[in-house]
């Protein structure tokens, strides 16, 4: 293996860069140290399982996953997978690590059991929702209803006014016979 300058590496940082965005395939060609080797602090073999997926401008990522997994656990678990799916498996690693530093009690089941929470949340919500559409429905229909019988009727025969009816009891010999209204209007009934 050989050293580069930094100006040299620094040149070939785009193309590693974006040869390491694609989760599909490891890049092809790695030009300095992996930066699991680069923290491990060994010789980066040109068959590096770990090159591929820790490239030297992401140390952060293999330091998540070191800390937590070891670097013996996850060179066996990748060296166990087909190349297919070891990208995956390395983010999977990343993700569960990062989760675990978080809440080293829960980790991942924690975020997990937070994430159902809220969907739990927001199931409740939209049945809540939908029973309050159906009832609007409901009262919508209902009035329409409503609306259909009053237009069927037919229009109410005209009653005489309270007025009319009225004068005509006052009228009425019934109403005349039983009272004596000259002696509720003489002055002396209405002050005694």
């Amino acid at each position: 293996m050989f050293k580069m300058e930094h100006s040299e590496v620094a040149a070939t940082l785009p193309a590693a860069q974006s040869l390491s965005s694609s989760s599909s395939s490891p890049p092809a060609v790695v030009i300095s140290p992996c930066a699991a080797c680069k923290i491990l602090r060994r010789r980066c073999a040109d068959k590096c399982v770990l090159a591929p997926y820790f490239p030297p401008t992401e140390p952060i990522k293999f330091a998540i996953a070191h800390r937590v997994f070891g670097a013996s656990n996850i060179i066996k678990f990748l060296q166990e997978l087909p190349e297919s799916q070891r990208s995956d498996a390395v983010s999977s690693m990343v993700y569960e690590a990062s989760a675990r530093i978080r809440d080293p009690v829960y980790g991942c089941a924690g975020a997990i059991c937070h994430l159902q929470k809220q969907v739990n949340d927001l199931q409740a919500q939209v049945a809540k929702a939908q029973a309050e559409v159906v009832n609007m429905q409901l009262q919508k229909a209902n009035l329409v209803a409503l609306l259909c019988m009053e237009a069927e009727q037919p229009p109410p025969s005209p009653h005489p006014t309270s007025l009319e009816s009225v004068d005509e009891f006052i009228r009425s010999p019934s109403f005349l016979e039983g009272n004596n209204l000259e002696s509720l209007w003489e002055p002396e009934a209405l002050w005694t």
